[in-house]
């Protein structure tokens, strides 16, 4: 599974554009005031080869006793609870402040991988303020521009050395064992175990607790219909009707660790609470991750019929990017609804995993093209020319012509439904990329 780094820091030196600059995205709001980050925020960063989870926190007051200071405290002692390293932003240009010795003095306890970045440090890497940083007892000051990309690279290096990364290519190669991953995805308490409990006992299956990493991801095998499935639980089941408030609390990053890690999704959603923003945050990443996805409105029984209505618009807009997933409404205490949801899994991996022949795909194309031509840009107009398969979980399609840098989103669009309505996607993401055929003559005069 992808290690997790945590950003701490006082308030205003730079954690959330760092954070950015790491998940290559403006996801974090940035303003040159303190205080604007109050919540936790999780994003898919990646550096060269290596990709992690990263957490964006608040400004830290490990002291502060009452009001929303504190909220936030909370907040970034949970993010560092979840995390497999530490990176510590400081201001090289504001210098060290009494904040900063509370917040290195709470690092130090904890004896978690604490790396020190001393943040806007542009030009300044002889300046006078850098030396009084190692009064903090964190070892290296890693000069870096957050702002300018400056001292990244080396940053995250140093951050991840301590740990052992070797287990992903480990998982990978189990991976090929025939059964299919199935995670179990949600927010807290809306009945991810009480779900996987149901299965197993109309199943009457025999589970047992497989070894789980160091942040005790659950794996249970199991059986269904002569198909082999490793469920994925994000709740720290630990056995039979049992689950741990403790490991509960940590649900958001074993979640985003436990989409990377499976084939398909199982997105539950709690019908009592609607779609909330921090479903839409996982749905998002599902999509982004590229896994087949099934979505579960569960606790269907508990809500009355204005309740449902309500329920439906909001699935059209806040989840309107996963119109390929299936929706089913069940009730995991009650048994309601499971059945069609097995189905959809299967199907869902099936879509995931189709292979699509290289003659079929330009056949398709060259119809869609004939249909409706892609919309002329200035003098050029895209020629699509042929297609063939890219990948699998997700299906990519990459298509060759010319001016192919020129098709709009809509025309995308336009595509990816003829080829879902031909090989019958159902439940997975279709990545369609674009090459163009590079002139031969372009290089000479």
């Amino acid at each position: 599974m992808k290690p997790v780094l945590a950003l701490v820091g006082r308030p205003n030196v730079g954690k959330s554009t760092l954070f950015n600059r790491l998940t290559q995205s403006r996801d974090a709001i940035v303003a040159d005031f303190a205080g604007l980050t109050r919540d936790r925020h999780y994003g898919n960063a990646r550096q060269g080869k290596l990709e992690f989870i990263v957490i964006d926190t608040g400004g830290f007051e490990p002291k502060a006793e009452s009001g929303i200071y504190m909220e936030m405290a909370k907040q970034t002692r949970q993010a560092v609870a979840e995390a497999d390293a530490v990176v510590f932003v400081v201001d090289a240009r504001g210098g060290l402040t009494s904040q900063d010795h509370d917040i290195a003095n709470y690092l130090r306890k904890l004896g978690k991988p604490t790396i020190l970045a001393a943040n806007k440090a542009e030009g300044m890497t002889d300046a006078v303020q850098m030396p009084e940083f190692y009064e903090l007892g964190l070892g290296d000051i890693h000069p870096i521009s957050a702002a300018h990309g400056q001292g990244i690279r080396s940053l995250i290096e140093a951050a991840f050395e301590p740990l052992h990364l070797a287990e992903p290519e480990e998982e990978g190669e189990a991976a090929d064992s025939g059964a299919i991953k199935l995670a179990v995805a949600g927010r807290p308490n809306v009945g991810k175990s009480t779900l996987i409990n149901t299965w197993l006992g109309e199943e009457r299956l025999v589970a047992f607790d497989l070894p789980g990493t160091t942040r005790d991801a659950i794996s249970v095998p199991f059986e269904r219909g002569g198909q082999k499935f490793e469920l994925i639980d994000t709740a720290g089941l630990r056995r039979r009707g049992k689950v741990f408030e403790a490991i509960e609390k940590f649900s958001v990053v074993k979640t985003l660790q436990a989409i990377e890690s499976a084939n398909v999704v199982l997105l539950l959603l709690d019908a009592t609470q609607g779609v909330t923003e921090q479903d839409a945050h996982i749905a998002g990443y599902i999509l982004e991750s590229g896994r087949a996805v099934v979505i579960a409105l569960n606790k269907w029984d508990a809500v009355d019929e204005y309740q449902r209505q309500q329920l439906q618009r909001q699935l059209e807009t806040r989840l309107a990017f996963l119109k390929f997933a299936p929706l089913h409404f069940i009730s995991a205490l009650k048994r309601q609804g499971l059945g069609p949801v097995w189905t959809a899994i299967a199907q869902a991996h099936r879509s995931a995993m189709v292979k699509m022949p290289t003659p079929v795909l330009t056949r398709l194309l060259q119809e869609a093209v004939a249909f409706q031509t892609p919309k002329r840009s200035g003098m050029f107009r895209p020629k699509l020319r042929y297609a063939h398969q890219g990948g699998m979980n997700p299906p990519v399609i990459v298509v060759h012509g010319n001016s192919l840098e020129h098709v709009t989103d809509a025309y995308k669009r336009f595509l990816e439904a003829r080829f879902r309505k031909e090989f019958k996607l159902v439940g997975t993401p279709l990545r369609i990329e674009m090459k163009t055929s590079k002139n031969p003559y372009s290089d000479k005069e």
